[in-house]
């Protein structure tokens, strides 16, 4: 699902220590039990919630490199 706002909803965006001083990575927060996803450069282009198991297949595929460009 992809959420334009998420209004009167304090959240805590984190995104990786190795991109601190960069902006060309995604955040995430936590909402009840979904992952929020959003574009760091772009924060009003909206969220991505996702379930856990939707959140696990994610960091699975990033972690074996299914999604590194080819």
């Amino acid at each position: 699902m992809v959420c334009r706002s998420i209004r009167g909803t304090a959240l805590n965006w984190r995104k990786a220590s190795r991109s601190q001083s960069q902006n060309e990575c995604v955040e995430v927060a936590t909402l009840g039990p979904s992952v929020l996803v959003r574009d760091s450069r772009d924060r009003s282009a909206g969220v991505i919630a996702l379930d856990s198991a939707q959140w696990n297949a994610l960091l699975s595929a990033i972690h074996s490199g299914d999604l590194d460009g080819r």
